[in-house]
C-alpha cells in the first residue's frame, strides 16, 4: 500500500507543479476569487480570461515577454 501512495503523491505533485508553471491554475484561482468577492457577479468565460490576461501580459512594450 505504501510503494503505491508514493509514485501517486509524486504525479499528484508534478501535475500540480506543471499546471502552475503553465497557468492553467489561473482560471481557476480567478474563479475562487471573483465567487468570494461577488457571488452575483458575472464571471468571464475561459476563452476571454485567456484573451485579456494575454493582452495584459503584452500590453507593455519595453517588457520582453516573448522569444524577442
Amino acid at each position: 500500500m505504501r510503494l503505491i501512495a508514493a509514485p501517486r503523491r509524486a504525479a499528484a505533485w508534478l501535475r500540480w507543479y506543471v499546471t502552475e508553471l503553465t497557468g492553467e491554475n489561473a482560471y481557476r484561482r480567478y474563479r475562487e476569487r471573483a465567487h468570494d468577492e461577488d457571488p452575483s457577479a458575472p464571471v468571464l468565460d475561459r476563452r476571454e480570461f485567456e484573451r485579456r490576461r494575454q493582452d495584459h501580459k503584452y500590453a507593455d512594450p519595453t517588457s520582453h515577454h516573448g522569444c524577442c
